[in-house]
């Protein structure tokens, strides 16, 4: 095993390795500094990141029960304005009673631990469970790749595996899961994927085979991605000679945007666990 034995596997860094090997190496194992820019104009990304994290603030403290009146006073910025007017006034609907934003759940995952920040987990007390992310992504991806994207699927198990200790132990049926994101520049088009059993065997299937094979691996087994266009706005690029100037990030990769869970700086002591 390379990495460290608290490692805690997230939706991010199991996307880094699917999509390329080396890149999880750098980041997760060597711990490397990006050397390079992500992506140009790199201060208007980095202007539409800070208003995405003060958006995703200001969401989590409305739901916390700050009136919307004295939180509409921060929304200074024409993006971060708009983007709260939306919330405001096409909001997410139907959702189950009790809601816990920005909420943190974890697993066992072969000898680590599977982890997922939740934007929002909303449950009722002996029934539904849906988990709502907001996205200030500049456009709106397809649904077929959100859906196969591994924050769809990370967080739709875990809160299966690791929900029932909100429900005083009670299993949660994947059925009862549903995953919604809601766009603050498409406020109207929220994608929704619900669970079922089937997806959730496989999930569970997926990811010990995923973790036992990053395990196995060795220091020479992480190759660079044998597709040079994910690497256009990969930070890592010059390490791997693949260019030194940042390319125009793709409309997909804007998905990734300010919330990316392997940017936040995780307290594990705030994890609500299921132990091994």
């Amino acid at each position: 095993m390379l990495h460290p034995d608290d490692f805690q596997y997230s939706q991010a860094s199991l996307q880094d390795y699917v999509d390329c090997r080396r890149r999880f190496y750098l980041r997760y194992i060597l711990k490397l500094p990006w050397p390079a820019v992500e992506n140009e104009p790199t201060l208007l990304q980095e202007e539409h990141a800070r208003q995405g994290q003060q958006f995703h603030r200001m969401v989590q403290q409305h739901l916390m029960g700050i009136s919307e009146e004295h939180l509409s006073r921060s929304a200074l910025q024409v993006d971060l304005k708009r983007w709260w007017d939306n919330y405001l006034h096409h909001p997410i609907t139907d959702l189950p009673s009790i809601l816990r934003p920005e909420f943190q759940l974890s697993a066992p995952a072969g000898s680590s631990r599977l982890l997922a920040k939740f934007d929002l987990l909303a449950m009722e007390p002996e029934g539904r469970v849906v988990i709502v992310d907001w996205k200030t992504s500049r456009s709106l991806p397809r649904r077929d790749w959100v859906r196969d994207r591994l924050q769809t699927r990370v967080y739709r198990y875990l809160a299966v595996q690791a929900g029932a200790s909100l429900q005083g132990g009670r299993d949660i049926s994947p059925g009862d899961v549903e995953m919604r994101y809601w766009f603050a520049e498409f406020p109207d088009e929220i994608l929704r994927f619900p669970y079922d059993d089937a997806q959730y065997e496989l999930d569970d299937i997926y990811f010990e085979g995923l973790v036992e094979e990053i395990e196995r691996l060795t220091t020479e087994d992480f190759n660079r991605t044998d597709n040079p266009e994910r690497c256009r706005y990969c930070r890592y690029r010059s390490l791997c000679e693949r260019g030194i100037e940042a390319g125009k990030v793709p409309e997909e990769a804007q998905f990734y945007d300010d919330t990316d869970l392997a940017a936040l700086d995780l307290d594990l002591d705030d994890i609500l666990e299921v132990r091994f």
